[in-house]
């Protein structure tokens, strides 16, 4: 019978388990993201698109707050985490119109 630090120990490697799984699959969709993204900004350079698009990043904002609010996600949270990632998507679309 195992007593209760040897199961607390086992449920929190189960944990951490899961939580590298989760990680795994955010670096691969982020990557995925990306990629679209490039492609997006591609076809922005070369028919000379502005880099931003402020009317999608506010509906993508609305969106995702309301995904989060949904998925019982702090909604500020995913605000700053999709801020950070649009931030990168337009940094990486003024590089390809130089």
């Amino acid at each position: 019978m195992m007593d209760t630090a040897t199961r607390a120990a086992a449920l929190l490697s189960e944990h951490r388990d899961a939580i590298d799984r989760l990680d795994a699959i955010l670096v691969y969709t982020l990557a995925e993201r990306f990629k679209q993204t490039q492609a997006v900004g591609r076809l922005k350079a070369a028919h000379e698109l502005p880099p931003a698009d402020p009317v999608r990043e506010a509906t993508q904002m609305a969106r995702l707050e309301a995904l989060a609010r949904e998925a019982d996600l702090d909604p500020e949270l995913a605000k700053k985490f999709l801020t950070f990632i649009i931030s990168e998507v337009i940094r990486h679309h003024e590089k390809l119109q130089k």
